[in-house]
């Protein structure tokens, strides 16, 4: 006899770039799946079989990512339970974005909107109002963490962090964990600290705008110079020049569809396959870290990227799994160029637009004493691009992302003049 059956929802976590086509980088569009297993956008495969000509080992319908080509063309057709799925997460993301829109009961008037009230008030004034209230917030947060049984003989906030953060609450496949008393408790550590950070942010604005004479507007990132505790990101050459670094690519890592020259300073998107040998720690897809591991002080070093039609330019942990595409994962941050429009920022996995045209050559200034990171263009008086805030257990490499179906697109390491 059948056993009764209940169905039950299973939440399933995913992100974007599960599933994204490793070409394009984007959702998947007429998802079509390869005898290896990987699946692409329909028009990007055909449009890629038609750019590699003669292919791989003479393949011209191999694989993009694993390279692998059976002895005659496959048949394309589109994998109509991984586009669904694709096409559900679209939905879901969307309606996330904009949020619920409460339906107004049938027959009820319509509510005008509500009249606007200009309140003006000075840069000091809200930056006091500010100050004061984020003090309210870290006596409120202390109070809380004292009423907690056993947290005398815990680490003080602010010091070294512990060996299970917040965010190992969940593994790596999303899958939530029972968060423990523990977990809470570092949890309440993390908002004193981080509201401690704005603290000292706040205060910081003050300083600068009396340095500068200034009116100054409360951003989400404060840019000061010259660099300090309070204003991390520096502006002036002079000032970036003293912390320069040249780092040179790591074969270890390298992909075999990338080439290095005598230099060590120049990666270049290879015609043919390189016959490095097989590591684990070889990244799959077009992409290279840099030998120099950096864990303390400040640094910077530049790119030249006027030869390389589409790239990233950013900073990696060399834990950085080896499928993944840089900006994509929690360990790697960067700035990304694939063409006019396309220009944009990826940091703890989110995607964010930048509106300015394309660097020629791009600056990177990592901070590692205030985990902050900028990029900058250094051909318009070193313009910030986008900064933001770096976490990571381990040191970081100088990381790249050269487009693999570009053969002769390059990217190099510029010494910096002071």
């Amino acid at each position: 006899m059948a056993a009764a059956f209940v169905a039950t929802a299973i939440p399933v976590w995913l992100s974007e770039e599960d599933l994204s086509c490793i070409i394009c980088q984007e959702l998947l569009d007429c998802a079509t799946t390869l005898p290896c297993g990987h699946s692409f956008c329909l028009r990007c495969l055909q449009d890629t079989w038609v750019s590699q000509q003669a292919g791989v080992d003479g393949c011209p319908w191999a694989c993009p990512l694993c390279r692998e080509g059976p002895a005659a063309k496959p048949k394309l057709h589109k994998n109509t339970l991984l586009q669904d799925l694709v096409d559900k997460y679209r939905r879901a993301a969307q309606e996330l974005e904009a949020g619920p829109e409460p339906a107004p009961p049938p027959g009820s008037p319509r509510r005008p909107p509500p009249p606007q009230v200009t309140v003006q008030k000075s840069t000091t004034e809200v930056v006091q109002e500010l100050t004061e209230l984020v003090g309210q917030l870290i006596d409120v947060v202390n109070r809380l963490e004292m009423e907690r049984p056993g947290l005398s003989s815990g680490q003080p906030h602010g010091g070294s962090q512990p060996s299970a953060s917040p965010s190992d609450e969940y593994n790596s496949y999303g899958s939530p964990k029972p968060v423990t008393s523990s977990a809470s408790l570092w949890k309440i550590r993390e908002i004193l600290h981080n509201l401690e950070e704005i603290q000292d942010r706040l205060q910081g604005i003050d300083i600068c705008k009396e340095a500068s004479g200034e009116q100054i507007q409360v951003p989400s990132s404060s840019l000061c110079s010259p660099p300090d505790q309070r204003c991390p990101v520096p502006r002036e050459a002079s000032q970036l020049a003293l912390w320069a670094i040249s780092p040179t690519f790591d074969l270890k890592s390298i992909s075999c569809n990338l080439e290095v020259s005598n230099s060590w300073r120049r990666v270049t998107v290879s015609r043919y396959q390189q016959p490095y040998p097989w590591s684990c720690e070889r990244f799959l897809i077009s992409q290279v870290l840099c030998s120099q591991a950096l864990s303390s002080g400040k640094k910077y070093w530049e790119v030249d990227t006027r030869n390389c039609n589409h790239w990233a330019v950013g900073v990696a942990s060399w834990h950085m799994k080896r499928d993944q595409v840089l900006g994509r994962t929690k360990d790697s941050w960067c700035i990304e160029w694939k063409g006019p429009g396309q220009f944009s920022a990826w940091a703890m996995m989110k995607k964010t637009d930048l509106p300015l045209g394309r660097p020629e050559v791009v600056g990177v200034w990592l901070d590692l004493e205030l985990m902050k990171l900028a990029f900058y263009s250094v051909a318009d008086q070193r313009k910030v691009l986008y900064d933001c805030e770096v976490s990571a257990s381990a040191p970081l490499h100088p990381a790249f992302w050269l487009y693999g179906l570009s053969p002769g697109n390059y990217l190099e390491i510029k010494q910096v003049r002071s």
